[in-house]
């Protein structure tokens, strides 16, 4: 089914309220880890991100039509550099600052890929420069990242440190939007998002096989709901928002990406217990909420 520009809206809702919910869901999961005094190290966020992601890589493959046959038609070492940007090295430096952060700070700070697609696309895909008034609302996001992490709050752990991990996770992200764009001309977004989650999946298993003799210990019934519900998460908003790439430009999804960290946002501040967002959270997020509806209208004006 093809999404019309009228429902585009939408579906990014659907995209934004499911990473969103992530954010608390992980929080979840450290939280029976420390319950259960399990200590979450590199080693096991590997694991634990290795079994979400190739569940639900291997879940997409499923439901793409011909996955072997595109797959052949497509550069695997593209491929792979795709698996390690959007998977591998997003989600080790994901898992990781929210091991020391709070859900909040990430849930907000996930606004920041947009601004690093307005900044890499010029050089790897040679679209436009930001124009004046569009590096004006990146500043006013910066100065809000900035906010963000002098006061985020109470349960904000290390905040400093978070939101460096946070702020790259994303520009990992930023770098697989632009490889994908190279993937889709051979192979349909749903196979790419599913070899994307599954390789990447992969590489963070091997990652943590410390971890593995207490894989038992780490994936309690609850723990391993929450995983699949995680890995449910991945498959269809990431399925979901890379098939919106096919269709729309880029930067008009970037614009659209305001929602996700409003969603975040509001779902781990209602969810995680013990994380009570500061006023440097409220003023950041509306800074960096401002800037990225500012950088939408002004891109369509431009266009």
């Amino acid at each position: 089914m093809k999404i019309s520009s009228r429902m585009l809206p939408f579906a990014v809702l659907a995209c934004a309220l499911l990473w969103g919910s992530a954010f608390p869901a992980i929080k979840a999961i450290y939280a029976d880890w420390h319950n259960a005094g399990i200590e979450p190290t590199m080693a096991n966020r590997f694991v634990l991100a290795g079994v979400r992601f190739m569940i639900g890589g291997a879940a997409l493959l499923m439901l793409a039509k011909q996955p072997l046959a595109e797959l052949r038609n497509t550069s695997l070492v593209r491929l792979l550099a795709f698996a390690c940007a959007q998977t591998y090295i997003q989600y080790a430096l994901f898992y990781s600052a929210l091991a020391i952060s709070s859900a909040v700070l990430g849930g907000l700070l996930v606004g920041s890929g947009s601004i690093w697609w307005l900044l890499l696309a010029p050089l790897l895909l040679k679209s436009p420069w930001p124009s004046r008034q569009q590096w004006g609302f990146i500043l006013v996001g910066l100065a809000g990242v900035v906010f963000a992490v002098y006061r985020p709050g109470a349960g904000s752990g290390q905040a400093v440190l978070g939101g460096i991990l946070f702020c790259l996770c994303t520009l990992s992200g930023a770098f697989a939007l632009i490889i994908l764009q190279k993937i889709l001309k051979t192979m349909g977004p749903k196979s790419a998002t599913g070899y994307g989650l599954l390789f990447g999946g992969i590489l963070l298993m091997l990652s943590g096989v410390s971890a593995w003799p207490e894989l038992q210990d780490l994936f309690s019934p609850k723990v391993i709901l929450l995983t699949l519900y995680l890995a449910f998460v991945s498959a269809f908003s990431f399925g979901l928002w890379n098939y919106l790439t096919s269709l729309f430009p880029v930067n008009l999804l970037a614009g659209y990406r305001f929602l996700v960290p409003v969603c975040a946002v509001i779902e781990s501040s209602l969810m995680v217990s013990g994380e009570t967002p500061g006023y440097g959270i409220w003023l950041g997020g509306a800074l960096v909420v401002a800037s990225l509806i500012g950088l939408h209208r002004r891109g369509l004006a431009e266009g």
